[in-house]
């Protein structure tokens, strides 16, 4: 998750339940996370199995699908409202009440009140976080049935630079905003049958192949492993480090390395990396050609841009739906207008709405490099598998050779001055070990399965409240 954290620290296998606070003792930001983390963890484990894989409440289970045959080939589904778990994760498929402004003579049409119209289901094309796109011919549904509906679910971090409604304006516009937010993004999306190698069959058939399906997509077989090593020519560095530190950073440092095109590294798989976790982001208040108007250029001589840095330029929709934005490099800073030029002009239609708050993310890779350091491939780095690389200040990464690599899985790594070295597992002879992705974490349940225009099986499960009445016997 892209935020400023100082490291994250919660590890389900230490079976920790509760962070305790201590008198006069500082607090970190950590701290607070990782108590969040446990009682997310305590709530979805006991809901998983409660529930199981996924269900809902019955007679009150939502993300019921229906099939609306559509002109010009764009179909469309509806989505029932109520609630459904995902691996104990609550979604919500309650469409939100519209608000309504009251009338200038103070009376309401006939047929309204200040309630509002309300909305009870959502359909394919207008869900709240999948932005589907009628115009682009892989956002529509099949033309061949059958084909599987099926729920996407994954969280992503989101600060003030995404939803303004989180930062306190009576701090003021020079201080930093405060606590990001944790947001559950749930995609409906249709899987051909060919993808399920399933023609056709009864529901627990197809439910059975698509959880064959969902475990491949999210098994990583990425592997990472960090370390720290002293420069050969530390001794020349004038900066005030100590001696013996592996890491020669300045500062304490929360570095995150991710995927950016994914993969095999033959197939040319890239990631990029940033000091900051990928927290230095930059609202958008404009795009003309390669200029981007920005609505600050930062409070900290070390979160600024310079020439040189690359960035993207992304928004709500564009992160939704989880493809890698264009890297592009800062040319040129313009502080008066507070605008940069770009080397690039960025994605057609991304960072043009205002309401789907555009922002500007920067990276640290570009600022690096050396005789170690990975090459360059459209503003990301290769990926160089089976051997030590440098990143910076002594930070080394290894990659697995024949690793399969997804866009957006990332690792975070810890590093810290006083140490001189990286927070990262290591074996009893002081190895680093290789571990997998910490994110993203996605998760998948079956919805429907779609056997022609007039016809859907529900392949939800559902599931009876212990306040619920029991079941009538059935006569013989």
């Amino acid at each position: 998750m892209h935020a400023d954290f100082s490291r994250v620290t919660f590890r389900p296998t230490e079976h920790y339940a509760a962070v305790l606070a201590q008198q006069g003792r500082v607090q970190l930001d950590a701290d607070a996370n990782e108590q969040a983390a446990i009682e997310l963890h305590r709530v979805r484990t006991l809901a998983a199995d409660v529930i199981g894989r996924n269900g809902g409440p019955l007679g009150a289970a939502g993300f019921a699908i229906d099939h609306v045959a559509g002109d010009h080939e764009a179909d469309d589904l509806t989505i029932g409202s109520g609630r459904y778990y995902v691996d104990g994760i609550l979604l919500d498929a309650t469409r939100p009440e519209p608000g309504q402004a009251v009338p200038e003579d103070g009376v309401w049409p006939p047929g309204q009140d200040e309630s509002g119209a309300s909305g009870s289901s959502w359909t394919y094309w207008d869900q709240p976080d999948a932005y589907r796109d009628p115009e682009h011919d892989q956002d529509r549904l099949p033309s061949r049935f059958p084909y599987l509906v099926y729920l996407k679910v994954w969280e992503r971090a989101v600060t003030a630079a995404e939803d303004p409604a989180i930062r306190e304006v009576a701090l003021g516009t020079a201080m930093p905003d405060t606590a990001a937010r944790l947001k559950t993004v749930w995609q409906v999306l249709p899987l051909p049958a060919q993808e399920l190698d399933v023609p056709d069959g009864p529901a627990e058939t197809v439910r059975n192949a698509f959880e064959t399906w969902a475990d491949a997509q999210q098994t990583s077989t990425a592997r990472l492993a960090v370390r720290t090593r002293r420069p050969e020519h530390a001794d020349e560095d004038p900066c005030m480090v100590r001696p013996g530190a592996r890491y020669r950073g300045a500062e304490n440092q929360l570095y995150r390395i991710e995927i950016h095109h994914g993969g095999t590294a033959a197939e040319g798989a890239t990631f990029k990396w940033s000091r900051e976790n990928g927290s230095v982001v930059f609202p958008v208040s404009g795009i003309d050609g390669t200029w981007v108007a920005l609505a600050t250029l930062g409070n900290d001589d070390k979160l600024v841009l310079d020439a040189g840095d690359w960035i993207e330029i992304a928004d709500t929709a564009y992160t939704s739906r989880g493809e890698p934005a264009p890297l592009l490099r800062v040319e040129e800073v313009d502080l008066p207008g507070r605008r940069v030029r770009l080397s690039g002009e960025p994605v057609p239609g991304v960072g043009r709405r205002a309401d789907r708050h555009p922002f500007l993310r920067r990276w640290d890779h570009g600022a690096a490099g050396g005789p170690g350091s990975p090459r360059q491939a459209g503003g990301a780095l290769q990926i160089p598998e089976g051997s030590w690389t440098d990143l910076e200040d002594g930070l080394q990464v290894w990659f697995r050779p024949g690793g399969a690599y997804r866009p957006g899985d990332y690792w975070t790594v810890a590093a810290r001055t006083v140490t001189g070295t990286v927070e990262w597992p290591q074996n009893a002879a002081g190895e680093p070990l290789l571990l997998q992705p910490a994110g993203i974490r996605v998760h998948y349940a079956p919805l429907a399965w779609v056997t022609s225009a007039s016809s859907v099986v529900d392949l939800r499960r559902t599931y009876r409240r212990l306040t619920d009445p029991a079941p009538a016997a059935q006569e013989n």
